[in-house]
Order: C-alpha cells, then structure tokens, then sequence
C-alpha cells in the first residue's frame, strides 16, 4: 500500500518528452512521474535487443538498479509490411543515430516511393516492461494497424504520426486530440495493461 508521495514515484525510461507525456496522461496524477531526463547522470542505455520486448526489458532492468521504485520501459516502432519490418527496432534511428523524425520520415518516404495504394500496410508496435530493484516484473504488448499515407497530417503525436492512418480511421494519428489517441494506439493498449498491473501491484491508482 501506497502511504507516501515518494512510495509513488515511477520512473519511465525515456528521454522523449513526447513518449512521457503520453504515459503520464494514460496513468493519471497519482503517480510521481520522473523521466530519465531528471537523471542526466546515468547514462544512455544501449538497445542492442532484438526485439522490442528485449530492448524494453534492458531498459527497465539497467535502470530499476540505479533508481528506487518501479521502472517503466518501452520500446516501439513502425514495422511496415513492403520493407519486411523495418525500420522496426531502428524506429528512432532509421535515417541515423542522431534520431531525427523528420530525416526518418524522409528517408521512409524514399523507401516506399514505388510501394502502390493498397500495398502500404503498416503498424505501430509497443513493448512495454516494469522492473525493480533489478528484475523484470512483467512485459506488456500492444500493436495498431494501419496504412502509410504519401503525405503527412497533423502536426500532433510525434515520430511517423503524421503519415500514419489507422485502419478504419479516415485521419492520421497526428491529426488526433491526444485523448482519442490513446483509446487505440499500441502505446495505450500496453499502457492500460502496464496501468492495471500497477494498480494491483502496487495499490497506488
């Protein structure tokens, strides 16, 4: 049972404003939420994984034994059907290791130039895993169908958003409020799991 501000604390191990920003929301304001921004003294953890799950795992792990309280980690991606799966786990470092969205758009826009209409299936993939102390508590799994448009829309969400129409959506996940986002995102099916766990396991929601 959760009895204090500090007993609340959940570190998520990222350093992307945008990926915290969405955990915060799908968990709510009873948690302490803390970033790997506020611990610029522990350094990048390299995903050298081959999975999703793995990197997500490494993650969680190398940080819950630095840092008290439980550790969420996440690793996703856009695996797209014409390119075999790729960028996949390069998601964020397809077009270099400088991870610029704009130069990984590009250069997936390049790569699917002669990929026709009804041949542009795609999805968002998101692993997710809590550790502590050391060791992984538990993985979570979410994926979203869709297809890759040509031309971007919206200038919300973050990453491939903007080329990126949900099946059975007429708009893009950048042209979403955030909130409806979340309802069907990989990230926020993994998260609601992550979320219920939590809420048993530690009695904080």
């Amino acid at each position: 049972m959760c009895s204090s501000a500090s007993e609340q604390m959940l570190t998520i191990a990222t350093g992307n404003a945008g990926k915290a920003k969405e955990f915060g929301d799908m968990l709510g304001h009873q948690w302490v939420i803390k970033t790997l921004l506020d611990y610029p003294e522990i350094p990048d953890v390299i995903e050298d994984g081959d999975s999703f799950e793995a990197n997500a795992c490494k993650k969680a792990v190398e940080i819950s034994r630095v840092i008290a309280g439980p550790v969420l980690a996440d690793d996703s991606g856009l695996e797209v059907d014409s390119l075999n799966g790729d960028p996949g786990i390069f998601s964020a470092r397809y077009a270099g290791e400088h991870k610029d969205d704009a130069a990984n758009n590009a250069k997936l826009m390049r790569e699917m130039d002669a990929v026709p209409e009804g041949q542009r299936g795609a999805q968002f993939h998101c692993a997710l895993a809590i550790a502590e102390n050391g060791a992984v508590l538990a993985t979570f799994d979410g994926i979203i169908r869709g297809q890759i448009l040509r031309e971007p829309r919206g200038s919300n969400g973050f990453g491939y958003d903007p080329y990126f129409q949900p099946d059975g959506y007429p708009i893009t996940t950048a042209q979403m409020e955030p909130r409806d986002k979340h309802v069907i995102s990989h990230r926020g099916k993994a998260g609601r799991d992550a979320a219920a766990y939590l809420k048993q396991h530690f009695d904080c929601l």
